[in-house]
């Protein structure tokens, strides 16, 4: 005798088809648990960089970490993140931290080379922070953008052994054979120092 065959209701049929339909993006669990583990700094959102803007490694097993270097952006926080995703720009930085707020985005691992510096060996041996703003417009260095940023900061030089002092804390225009200017002269290093230090 032969056993009935039992198939799948319509209704269950469609069901399943309709959450297999569903984009990742909209699992919000799935989604949040992505960028917990993909970020080295807690609360910072990960924006990723496309991967033909940095070069992947595994530091500080392959260079030590000497240095942060601070950015500013010349650009929007936006456009930054839209520049770093541009395959063509061939750059990057490890963080961006925005005016308003100072809401943190990771877009290179920390592990990984971001092309920041101009300077390969510096590259290699340091972390990039970039800051939304330009040099000559100080209204965009806020409070909240120095006080998140010097958390981060403080965060990197505690996890690394990090000196923190204008030694091993740069700006972009102290970088050799740079020929950037940033964070330029309205950036407040004593204030900042201070801020990495209480952190």
């Amino acid at each position: 005798m032969e056993r009935a065959r039992s198939f799948p209701s319509r209704r269950r049929l469609l069901k399943g088809a309709a959450l297999a339909a569903l984009p990742y993006a909209l699992l919000p669990d799935a989604r949040a648990a992505a960028q917990t583990a993909a970020v080295d700094y807690p609360g910072a959102e990960w924006t990723p960089a496309t991967s033909s803007n940095y070069t992947a490694s595994d530091r500080p097993d392959s260079y030590g970490l000497d240095y942060v270097v601070i950015h500013v952006t010349q650009a929007t926080y936006a456009d930054t993140l839209s520049i770093f995703r541009n395959p063509q720009k061939q750059v990057s930085a490890h963080y961006v931290v925005r005016s308003a707020d100072g809401h943190v985005a990771q877009c290179v691992r920390e592990r990984d080379v971001a092309w920041h510096a101009g300077n390969w060996d510096y590259n290699t041996r340091s972390i990039g922070i970039e800051h939304e703003g330009w040099v000559d417009k100080p209204a965009f260095f806020t409070n909240a953008l120095y006080e998140e940023s010097a958390r981060l900061t403080a965060a990197i030089c505690d996890r690394y052994g990090i000196p923190k002092d204008r030694s091993h804390i740069l700006g972009h225009y102290q970088v050799p054979g740079s020929d950037h200017t940033d964070p330029g002269p309205n950036w407040d290093w004593t204030r900042y120092i201070r801020l990495v230090n209480f952190a």
